[in-house]
């Protein structure tokens, strides 16, 4: 294929576009959609013992409903800062605490706020795009440097039409994941 002295890192540049990948995937689990989820409340931070910490390690999150998530605070007095932390979260759930749970009942979505979350979606897997042409951008910019080193026009060709791959392949995964959750999303 190419000279030892000419060898782009293909598994680097695979391994940042699937970061980006990972890291959508992520935060599309945080989306609400009509169906409890854990992942919905693990992005919320607590002011815990004068720190800010994950509500996942103040409590135990349990869904024992498709429309209910629950949060069993382990230390009676965080209780308050949990439901704080909730309430001012931006997922627009009302908690009810129900002695050392805390019930988060997800109501039905309508029909405004699907879209408003499924254009939320689109926007989130733009950013991821936007990764991975970064990360293809890098990589082209590194082939560029090795051909004013001396590598061929054919081996550049080669380790270009690679990269292209990898960002196409990139490129329709984001778009698959997507469309999942935005029918997901919009599902009555």
């Amino acid at each position: 294929m190419a000279d030892d002295d000419f060898d782009l890192d293909i598994d680097d540049l695979k391994r940042r576009m699937d970061g980006a990948m990972d890291a959508l995937r992520h935060e599309f689990a945080s989306l609400r959609t009509g169906r409890a989820s854990g992942s919905m409340v693990e992005p919320i931070m607590v002011d815990a013992y004068g720190q800010l910490t994950p509500i996942n390690q103040v409590g135990t999150i349990n869904v024992p409903e498709p429309r209910m998530v629950t949060v069993t605070v382990w230390d009676k007095a965080l209780m308050g800062k949990v439901e704080k932390a909730i309430r001012e979260s931006g997922l627009g759930i009302n908690p009810v605490i129900d002695g050392l749970t805390i019930r988060l009942p997800i109501p039905e979505l309508n029909e405004e706020r699907r879209a408003q979350l499924a254009k939320v979606a689109g926007q989130r897997a733009e950013d991821a795009r936007v990764a991975i042409r970064n990360v293809r951008r890098d990589g082209m910019d590194q082939l560029k440097k090795m051909k004013a080193n001396g590598m061929s026009e054919d081996d550049h060709k080669v380790w270009s039409a690679e990269v292209q791959e990898l960002t196409d392949a990139g490129i329709a995964k984001i778009d698959s994941v997507l469309a999942n959750k935005q029918e997901e999303i919009m599902q009555v």
